[in-house]
C-alpha cells in the first residue's frame, strides 16, 4: 500500500515524540537544574558569595546610635562564562528491518538514541558538578564507608544530614535537595535501613520518575549509572545549578523511500554551576 505524503509526515511526528518521551524519562540530572533558554553560544554568569552580609569593623547593623550613618552592606559576584555544546546522535532504519525482523528494530532504534544523547548530557552535568570550584566534600572515614559487612559499621543517615547540614551553614534551604547516587549506593542505602530495622525511617516508595527511588531525611534518592560509585553528590534542585538551553532535545526523520530513513535527534545547552556551596560531594573511596 502506497503512503501519502501526509501519512509519511505523521510517522515522523511520531517517531520525534516516541524519542522525546523516551528521552525526557532517562534524564536524570536535568531536573535538579534550573532550565533557561539560551540565544548565544558563549554564555556568561555571575556565581554569587555565599556569606552574609555584615557591617564591618565598627559597623554594626545592630544598635545604629540615633543619627548615624546606616552600614553599607552589597552581595559579591563572580564572572564566568562557558560555551555551548551540540549533543546529537543518529540512527538508520532499513525498509527491510521494518517489514520483516525477528526483533523491532524501530522501538529499539528509537530507545537507544534517545537514551544515549539523555546519558551524554547527564554526564556532563555530572562532570560540572563534581568539578565545579568551590563545592563542598566530606570524606567518610575507614570503616564507616556505605557498604560496610554490616551496617553497624556505618551511619548513613548521619553522613546525609551532615552533608544537610553544610549546605545549611552556607545559607541555603536543603529541603529542595537531592542525593545522587549509583545503584551500588543504592542498594547499600536499602540494605542498611533494613539492618537498622524499624529505629529508622525505611527509603519511602514512590513511582520510579528520571531515576527517583524514593526520599530519604528529606532528600530525593536519584540513582544513575553517571553517578561514580564512590561518592553520593547532595544538591539543593533548582538553585545551584543551571542548564542553560540554546536548543530543547529534537528529532528529525529523514526518508529515503524504498531504503530507509534516518532518524537524527540533537540538543545544545551547557551546565553552570552557579552556587557551589548549595553541593556537598560525599567521597568515599571505600564504596567499590
Amino acid at each position: 500500500m502506497s503512503e501519502t505524503t501526509g501519512q509519511e509526515g505523521l510517522r515522523a511526528e511520531t517517531i520525534s515524540a516516541t524519542v522525546d518521551g523516551f528521552a525526557l524519562q532517562e534524564y536524570k540530572f536535568k531536573q535538579v537544574c534550573s532550565v533557561q533558554r539560551s540565544g548565544s553560544w558563549k554564555e556568561s554568569y555571575y556565581e554569587e558569595g555565599s556569606t552574609e552580609l555584615a557591617g564591618g569593623t565598627g559597623s554594626a547593623i545592630r544598635g545604629i546610635p540615633r543619627g548615624a550613618t546606616f552600614p553599607y552592606g552589597g552581595p559579591n559576584w563572580t564572572k564566568k562564562s562557558a560555551y555551548l555544546e551540540k549533543y546529537g546522535m543518529e540512527g538508520v532504519i532499513f525498509m527491510e528491518d521494518v517489514l520483516a525482523n525477528e526483533i523491532n528494530v524501530v522501538s529499539r532504534t528509537l530507545l537507544r538514541i534517545a537514551r544515549a544523547v539523555a546519558k551524554a548530557v547527564d554526564d556532563e552535568i555530572w562532570s560540572k558538578l563534581t568539578t565545579a570550584a568551590g563545592i563542598q566534600t566530606f570524606t567518610i572515614a575507614a570503616s564507616k564507608e556505605w557498604n560496610a559487612v554490616t551496617a553497624s559499621g556505618s551511619n548513613i543517615i548521619d553522613d546525609l544530614m551532615h552533608a544537610k547540614q553544610l549546605i545549611s551553614e552556607e545559607n541555603y534551604n536543603p529541603d529542595n535537595a537531592y542525593a545522587l547516587v549509583s545503584p551500588k549506593d543504592h542498594r547499600s542505602i536499602v540494605r542498611w535501613l533494613a539492618d537498622k530495622g524499624a529505629q529508622f525511617p525505611s527509603l519511602s516508595e514512590q513511582v520510579s520518575t528520571n531515576g527517583r527511588a524514593g526520599n530519604l531525611t528529606g532528600l530525593k534518592i536519584v540513582v544513575s549509572n553517571s553517578v561514580a560509585a564512590s561518592g553520593a553528590l547532595i544538591i539543593v534542585g533548582q538553585e545551584a545549578a543551571t542548564w542553560k538551553e540554546a536548543v530543547a532535545l529534537t528529532t528529525k526523520t529523514i526518508d529515503d523511500p524504498g531504503k530507509k530513513t534516518t532518524i537524527r535527534t540533537w540538543e545544545i545547552g551547557v551546565t553552570q554551576v552557579t552556587n557551589p556551596k548549595a553541593i556537598v560531594w560525599i567521597k568515599n573511596t571505600q564504596f567499590d
